[in-house]
């Protein structure tokens, strides 16, 4: 199966948010390279939260781009095989800790946003670090930080506030 594939079956499958759901698999069907950064019109993203083993705190990266404290995500690549793989590997990479493993195989929940580059259409894991983790600044980072549940309504926006709701509701 492809990834746009995959997409489309994680999609219909998933119960939530129905709406959206619906503009990202009308998105889909309208677009055969709508997994990828080249398409213009938008395109589908994978992210994660990560969480910490104790599930009080999760890790936020300043991105480098845009300035603001964000989950780890972003573009698909032609080597996932599945949007959670896409969602673990970009988890992976911009947090430095190998092996975190999803929560659930399922989104969290979907989130649409407009970038510099085009629409972000994100699909949103949960991934849990393990004990004795430490984080690694990657390139596309400015900074890495955990944050208690508490302080993340202070430094990060509405839609990673929602991700962490959406979270915690599943923990």
């Amino acid at each position: 199966m492809t990834l746009h594939g995959n997409a489309v079956q994680v999609l219909e499958k998933y119960e939530d948010q129905q709406d959206l759901r619906q503009v990202y698999l009308d998105h889909l069907d309208g677009h055969p390279d709508g997994m990828w950064k080249d398409c213009k019109d938008g395109h589908i993203t994978a992210s994660a939260l990560v969480i910490d083993p104790e599930r009080e705190r999760v890790l936020l990266t300043l991105h480098k781009k845009l300035r603001m404290w964000l989950q780890m995500g972003g573009h698909c690549e032609r080597s996932d095989d599945t949007l959670a793989d896409a969602a673990l590997r970009e988890a992976t990479e911009e947090s430095g800790i190998p092996s975190l493993r999803l929560l659930q195989s399922t989104p969290v929940r979907l989130d649409r946003h407009h970038t510099p580059c085009a629409w972000h259409l994100d699909v949103q894991y949960a991934a849990v670090a393990p004990r004795g983790a430490v984080e690694a600044i990657s390139d596309e980072s400015l900074d890495l930080r955990w944050f208690a549940y508490a302080e993340v309504t202070d430094v990060a926006d509405d839609s990673v506030v929602r991700l962490l709701e959406a979270t915690r509701a599943r923990l």
